[in-house]
C-alpha cells in the first residue's frame, strides 16, 4: 500500500508549498510510502499530465490523495468520474482538508451522496437545456448554424475550382471550413 498524491495550482505563481506539505504529513502518520505528482495547470485544461501520470500509477491497494476536493476536479460530475476511476482500479481516494476518505463506511456512503449530486447536477443542466431550446423554438428559432443557400454553394465551389483555399473560403464566407468540404464533397 503507498499514497498517490496530487497537487496542482492554477498559475505559476501561486505555491504548491501547503498542499505537498499536508499531503507528505498524511504519509508520514499513516506511514506509507508517497508518491508524489504535482503541476501548475489549471483545472479547465483536460490535459493534465501529472493528474493522468498518478492515475496511471495508482494500483490495488493504494491511496490517492489531494490536499483539497478542488484540486482534482472543477465539478461534482467531474469528481465523480475521477473517484470512479480509482474505484474500478481499487484504489481509495482521500481528500484531507474536506475529511473525504472512501476507504471508511462513511467515505463510502459519501462517495455514493456524490453519485447522487453529480446525476442531479447532470439532469438540472439538461433540463435548463432542453427549456432553453423549447424558449428559443417557441421565439421562432430553431438552433444550429443557418444553412448556406444554393447561390453561394455555387460561389464556393467555383472558387474552390479557381484555386482557392478552403481555409480562405471559409473565412470568406464566416462558416467553417468543414462546411466548405461538405459542400464541395456534396457537389461531386
Amino acid at each position: 500500500m503507498r499514497i498517490i498524491g496530487y497537487a496542482r495550482v492554477s498559475t505559476d505563481d501561486q505555491n504548491l508549498d501547503m498542499q505537498q506539505m499536508a499531503i507528505e504529513k498524511y504519509a508520514e502518520d499513516k506511514n506509507l510510502e508517497l508518491i508524489m505528482y504535482i503541476e501548475k495547470i489549471s483545472s479547465r485544461n483536460d490535459e493534465r499530465a501529472e493528474l493522468q501520470n498518478a492515475f496511471k500509477a495508482a494500483a490495488a491497494g493504494d491511496l490517492f490523495v489531494v490536499f483539497k476536493l478542488d484540486r482534482l476536479a472543477r465539478s461534482t460530475k467531474e469528481l465523480y468520474q475521477l473517484t470512479d476511476e480509482l474505484k474500478k482500479k481499487n484504489v481509495d481516494f482521500v481528500s484531507i482538508n474536506d475529511a473525504f476518505d472512501t476507504s471508511t463506511p462513511t467515505g463510502r456512503a459519501m462517495f455514493g451522496m456524490l453519485a447522487v449530486f453529480a446525476e442531479f447536477e447532470r439532469d438540472i443542466i439538461q433540463q435548463r437545456t432542453k427549456a432553453g431550446l423549447e424558449a428559443a423554438r417557441k421565439r421562432g428559432r430553431i438552433g444550429g448554424r443557418p444553412s448556406v443557400d444554393e447561390k453561394t454553394k455555387r460561389h464556393i465551389i467555383t472558387l474552390f475550382k479557381a484555386g482557392e483555399s478552403a481555409v480562405d473560403i471559409a473565412k470568406e464566407f464566416n462558416i467553417a471550413r468543414s462546411t466548405v468540404y461538405k459542400i464541395l464533397n456534396s457537389s461531386k
